[in-house]
């Protein structure tokens, strides 16, 4: 079977899927988020086949969301960082596994308990808000058509 490409699509979702949808990148980057750095490090944390690994930080450097930075210690050396692009999905990631904790959690296993590092408090649940900060479902916002109305 082979793979569509939604680089050129009209929804906004489809192109981010195109860039960082599969499985491997979202955890590549969530190892990022960790502070992993090098490519033995993201091989060893996610048990991830050197082939794969390969082309996921080569994808995701293409895309601007990691970039491999030269450190050349004891020659060539490189570290994968994120860019503000991958700094950017930090909500996305942290909505995901809140999702994932609810509705797919790990069979005896805590859900991850984050924290704000500077007050120690939990962090809130992910959600969207409108413009006064007040709770939307998916019931409650629309896409408007050409003219800025609501579609039928």
């Amino acid at each position: 079977m082979v793979k569509k490409r939604f680089d050129d699509a009209s929804c906004s979702v489809a192109r981010a899927l195109d860039e960082v949808g599969d499985w491997w990148s979202l955890l590549v980057v969530l190892q990022a988020m960790y502070g992993t750095r090098r490519f033995v490090d993201f091989q060893q944390q996610l048990g991830i086949a050197r082939n794969i690994l390969c082309d996921r930080l080569g994808r995701l450097v293409e895309h601007a969301v990691l970039e491999k930075v030269d450190v050349g210690e004891h020659g060539s050396r490189f570290e994968y960082r994120l860019t503000q692009k991958g700094r950017d999905l930090f909500p996305v990631v942290i909505a995901l596994r809140q999702w994932g904790d609810k509705w797919n959690p790990a069979p005896d296993a805590p859900h991850l308990d984050l924290r704000d590092r500077r007050t120690g408090r939990p962090v809130r649940l992910v959600q969207v808000e409108d413009a006064d900060g007040n709770p939307l479902s998916v019931r409650d916002v629309f896409l408007p058509d050409q003219t800025g109305q609501q579609r039928a």
